[in-house]
């Protein structure tokens, strides 16, 4: 993904999701899978609300992508196509697929920090 300056200048000035002032905010519902500015969701009162990330480009129409970025703010995984955050990482571990999700943070960041090689 090529991050945009403005993209890397909104990662140097927040460091983390919580650092967004309340007014620049906005949400994801999980629940009924909307975008809102406040809490709790207007459609279903949900209160628990993710701060959405601002470099989010939320619709991805990729069905499935060989490699896996890291948006330089959240630290989530996102498409590096298009930069959605809203993708389902899995990884092959003893055998088996599995959603990178379900698994601890250690080894979430082990992940994150392998080094990978194109064999030419």
């Amino acid at each position: 993904m090529q991050w945009s300056e403005e993209d890397k200048n909104l990662a140097k000035k927040y460091k983390k999701l919580a650092d967004i002032p309340g007014p620049d905010r906005r949400y994801k519902c999980h629940t009924c899978h909307l975008i809102v500015d406040e809490i709790p969701c207007p459609r279903c009162g949900e209160e628990h609300l993710a701060i959405m990330c601002p470099l989010d480009h939320c619709h991805c129409s990729h069905e499935i992508i060989s490699g896996i970025e890291y948006c330089p703010l959240c630290g989530d995984p996102v498409c590096p196509e298009c930069g959605s955050h809203d993708v389902v990482q899995i990884s092959r571990v003893t055998g088996y697929l599995q959603e990178v999700s379900g698994w601890n943070a250690g080894k979430q960041q082990e992940l994150k920090d392998r080094i990978r090689y194109t064999v030419a």
